[in-house]
């Protein structure tokens, strides 16, 4: 029995974080084979360029509390994006903030920019208001600590072209000001990965607030309490039949903060969302929602289960030390969690030992995160309003 317990655990661990990305790149392999075949044997010619016609009207929503630090940057950098300004508006919507961000707003005079201000109710009530009155075809959102590349919206709309696609993810690169090896740059980068080929199935399971876009008539209200509404909002249209890609042109720049309590807590949160939002898109957990359910099982969930894998993987091997491989296999654990706390200690300053044991600490705390946000969400004690992570001023260069 503990034997089958530590392969059940090991395997799953396994395809979550290397079998399914193979997976992926596999099947994208397999697409691209079949799809020269046939163009081939039928003559078809390649595609080239964009489909003639208007650009759609794009509204791009912010949902704002206390931003008075970085809202100024914010309007700057979205008023300075390459898209015709008859087909462009800003809506910031203010939860309740009372550091004068509203007045911020107000002062700029630029015709698309408009203020929806409302008594502090957390943040999907303000997607709940301001989306849905939003004038574009296409609701851009994003936060208001990130900036935006200047041809991004123009990357990101074309997407929509395909009546079939209606979400669409953008590339959020993270940077620390001070720390040029962020050790959750290295993971951040393999999720962009596997985002990237998931956008290629038109599956990407969800999507990150800093930068995404949607159809607006393919909004859903959601409950108030929603936690993760940038998870949920993408998943409920690859629910509905349509495709959520990613466009790995479109790039946004967001700053991470050096606290790591409240980043720890940021990720707690957000785990917590993650088993909340179970109950509001069950049909991704049947098989018969095809690839989206399969991304969905080994993307999201066979992680959120991690640590309760990991914690199975250790104990069972405990019970296996009469043979030379569950020796290995239990030292190769015991050593990784070694590695994590050197990584907590800070003893290496520099060079590969360095990086190992960054990596080891950043998986083990989040995962440590997964746990708590679990247990949170059990006891029905997250709530949905979110509190800003204080971070310097950001630039309003948009690169």
């Amino acid at each position: 029995m503990a034997e089958v317990f530590f392969w059940c655990a090991a395997l799953a661990l396994v395809h979550t974080y290397f079998l399914y990305p193979l997976s992926l790149f596999a099947l994208e392999g397999a697409a691209q084979v079949f799809q020269n075949m046939r163009k081939v044997r039928s003559g078809e010619a390649v595609r080239t360029g964009a489909r003639a016609g208007p650009l759609p009207s794009v509204s791009l929503v912010v949902a704002a509390y206390n931003e008075a630090s970085c809202i100024e940057s914010k309007l700057q950098n979205s008023l300075a994006l390459d898209y015709p300004a008859d087909r462009f508006e800003v809506v910031i919507g203010s939860d309740g903030s009372t550091d004068g961000t509203d007045g911020l707003v107000q002062k700029c005079t630029d015709p698309r920019v408009r203020l929806s201000p409302a008594p502090r109710a957390g943040k999907t009530t303000v997607l709940n208001r301001c989306i849905p009155s939003a004038h574009g075809d296409i609701v851009l959102l994003s936060d208001a600590n990130t900036m935006i590349d200047a041809d991004a919206v123009r990357k990101i709309v074309r997407h929509f072209e395909d009546p079939e696609v209606g979400a669409v993810c953008g590339k959020l690169r993270l940077f620390n000001p001070t720390k040029q090896d962020y050790e959750e740059s290295a993971y951040w980068n393999y999720e962009s990965l596997i985002k990237l080929y998931e956008g290629k199935r038109g599956a990407v399971v969800g999507a990150n607030g800093g930068l995404y876009a949607i159809r607006r008539s393919l909004f859903t209200q959601l409950p108030p309490s929603t936690i993760v509404d940038d998870f949920v909002i993408p998943l409920r249209i690859l629910e509905s039949g349509y495709k959520v890609v990613y466009e790995a042109g479109a790039v946004a720049h967001e700053e991470t903060t050096e606290d790591y309590g409240k980043e720890f807590g940021r990720r707690a949160r957000i785990a917590a969302g993650n088993f909340q939002s179970l109950r509001l898109v069950p049909g991704l957990l049947l098989p018969t929602a095809g690839f989206p359910a399969f991304a969905f099982w080994s993307h999201k969930l066979l992680r959120w289960c991690a640590p309760a894998l990991m914690a199975a993987a250790l104990l069972a091997n405990l019970f296996l030390l009469d043979s030379l491989f569950y020796r290995v296999t239990l030292g190769a654990q015991l050593g990784f969690y070694a590695l994590a706390y050197l990584g907590r200690s800070g003893i290496f300053k520099s060079g590969a030992a360095k990086k190992a044991t960054s990596i080891a600490y950043y998986f083990v705390t989040m995962n440590m995160a997964i746990a708590v946000g679990f247990w949170r969400f059990l006891r029905n004690s997250q709530r949905a309003a979110w509190d800003r992570t204080a971070r310097v001023p950001t630039s309003t260069t948009s690169t």
